[in-house]
């Protein structure tokens, strides 16, 4: 199997998703009471055009051959507890956009036979 092929192929999907993707916007205050879900509009509020932030991620077997060939690249990072992880190359903090990006990386590495899941978490 070429390896560098797939994670080509991968990396190249998962770029155009993100650049797709467009994340619901969020609106950031101050809550009018203590646990509110409400804002207090007499205070300042921010309008956050990339939605939540957070992290996503591409979660595998660490001793799969294309892991093995990824961490000979220097692609992935060990993930805890077991296995290893490839982080998006995307250059913002939405969850949303790291999410797409994942999504389509993993769809193609499923399409080549090569178990992976998309992990993520809010900031």
């Amino acid at each position: 199997m070429n390896y560098s092929a797939i994670y080509n192929e991968a990396a190249t999907a998962a770029n155009a998703a993100e650049r797709a993707c467009t994340p619901t916007p969020m609106v950031v205050g101050t809550p009018s009471t203590p646990w509110g879900n409400s804002i207090d509009r007499s205070k300042p509020t921010y309008y956050v055009a990339d939605g939540v932030c957070g992290y996503a991620w591409v979660k595998m077997k660490g001793s799969t051959p294309f892991a093995r060939w990824c961490k000979q690249q220097r692609i992935t990072r060990p993930a805890y507890p077991t296995g290893v992880s490839i982080y998006p190359s995307t250059m913002t903090q939405s969850l949303e956009r790291k999410e797409a990006w994942c999504n389509a990386f993993v769809e193609v590495l499923k399409k080549h036979g090569i178990d992976a899941y998309v992990d993520s978490r809010l900031d």
